[in-house]
This record gives C-alpha cells, structure tokens and sequence, in this order.
C-alpha cells in the first residue's frame, strides 16, 4: 500500500467491507449515523443542516481556468475565463473548487487536515465529484497533491490522497498516488504572500522514474484541498508537464475568494 494512503484505504478492504455493507442498514437503526460536525443524528452521516446552509458551494458559471466564481451569467458570448487568468494563466490548465473556504469551510476543513478526522474523506470527495464533473470525465488518471514524509509522519495520512482514491476509484480512472513525490521539506505555506509560495515550493515536486511511464501522454486530474494562490497546484503541474504529461487539471475542496489578490 503507497505510504500516502491512510487508515481510511485499509478499513473497506476484503471481507471487512463486505461484512460492513451488510450490517450497515441494522446499524443505522440502532445507532442512527452522527454529524460529522456535532454529535447530532442525522439521517445519513454528513453535516448537520444548519453547517449545510452556511456552507458556499461554487456553482456555474465559475473561470475555467482558476474555479472562481462569476459575478454574474453572461449567457453565450460570457468570457470562460477571468481577466486574470487570461492575463496569467496558471501551468495547470483548468480548476474547479467545491466551495469558498471562508468561516463556514474552514473548521470542517482544518479538522480533516490537522485533527485526523478521517471521516470527512468520503464527503470531501462528494463535493469535489460534483464540482469538478467535468475534468473527471476527461481525465485519464487522479494523483493527489503528494506530503513529505516528514509531514506524514506527522500528521499520519494525507489528506489528499484520502479523497482522491474513492474519487478515481467511483469514476473507474487510474490512481496514481506514487507517481508524483514531495523530494523538499518546506515551511508551511500558511502567512506567506503570492510570491513567498511560489519560491516555497517551485522545486518541491518531482515526478519518479515509474511515474513518468504511466504520466506520459496523459490527461491528469491533480487533487488537493484548498487552494489558496495556486503555488502548489502550478508546482505540481510543471512538473507532471515537465514529466510528459499531456495536460493537468486541478480539483479541490475550497478556494479563496480572490487568490490573485493575495499580497505578491
């Protein structure tokens, strides 16, 4: 099993998921499912309704190249990418976010990343499955956004590759968790400018020698979980182009606002 996978992988393989289909339905009479937000039954495990409405989901029309949010629908003739984009467009070639990461976003967020609260996972990759609809189908394989293994060490699974499995897997395209590789230990991109996250993280990816084999030539969908400047994605993205890949698309949980507004 690839070193980025966690325990949420492990707990449906072989007969363990079986046993649990089986007794889900039984389980959810006796024990109704807690919100994943509270300790309140819910009908199904998710968010609580009142989380549910103060969540800002992204819906069309949104830039193709950076997921933003339009204004406005400006019909046919409407612009499919903003000024900025169009201006400077990112190494990856599209983008989709489920939601805005604000105040209602950001603690469900920080606790799957930071709070090892695994059960987020399956919601996460919802949310993006729908979102980002449209670059699954054209995808030809998923790789998330790769931690350091320090890193991983520490936080004990990576958060992006806990979504991007279910996500390739229910779509029936490749799952590349070991082809791109986190080789530098960077600070924490947290409190850096637009530019201070670029030079954080220009060099930090590298795609191995196998995974240039199965990158070549290919559409690939990169996952992670917010996006913030987009430093990290266009890291990643040179360096699945640099390796051969065809094109690369980027799908997340949450995105700022305005990213290109971050102090340069």
């Amino acid at each position: 099993m690839d070193q980025q996978d966690g325990a949420w992988g492990r707990a449906w393989k072989g007969a363990g998921r079986r046993l649990r289909a089986g007794s889900l339905g039984l389980a959810d009479l006796i024990l109704p499912p807690m919100a994943h937000d509270s300790r309140e039954a819910t009908a199904a495990a998710g968010l609580t309704p009142d989380a549910w409405s103060r969540i800002r989901f992204l819906e069309a029309p949104v830039c193709d190249g950076c997921g933003a949010a339009f204004e406005y629908d400006g019909g046919a003739f409407a612009e499919a990418r903003c000024a900025a984009c169009i201006a400077q467009p990112y190494a990856f070639e599209r983008a989709r976010a489920a939601c805005l990461y604000d105040e209602a976003s950001r603690g469900l967020i920080l606790r799957y990343k930071h709070g090892d609260q695994q059960q987020f996972a399956p919601l996460f990759a919802r949310w993006i499955g729908r979102a980002a609809a449209e670059l699954i189908e054209t995808a030809d394989a998923v790789i998330p956004v790769p931690l350091h293994p320090f890193r991983l060490l520490s936080r004990r699974f990576n958060q992006a590759a806990e979504i991007a499995r279910p996500l390739a897997r229910s779509a029936g395209r490749d799952y590349l968790p070991d082809a791109l590789i986190r080789s530098a230990h960077t600070a924490s991109q947290g409190g850096k400018s637009r530019r201070g996250r670029r030079v954080n993280v220009k060099k930090a990816f590298v795609v191995t020698e196998a995974g240039q084999r199965r990158v070549r030539g290919r559409r690939i969908l990169l996952i992670d979980d917010v996006l913030t400047t987009g430093a990290t994605g266009e890291a990643c993205a040179r360096a699945l182009i640099e390796a051969g890949a065809r094109a690369v698309d980027l799908a997340v949980i949450a995105r700022v606002r305005n990213a290109r507004e971050i102090i340069m």
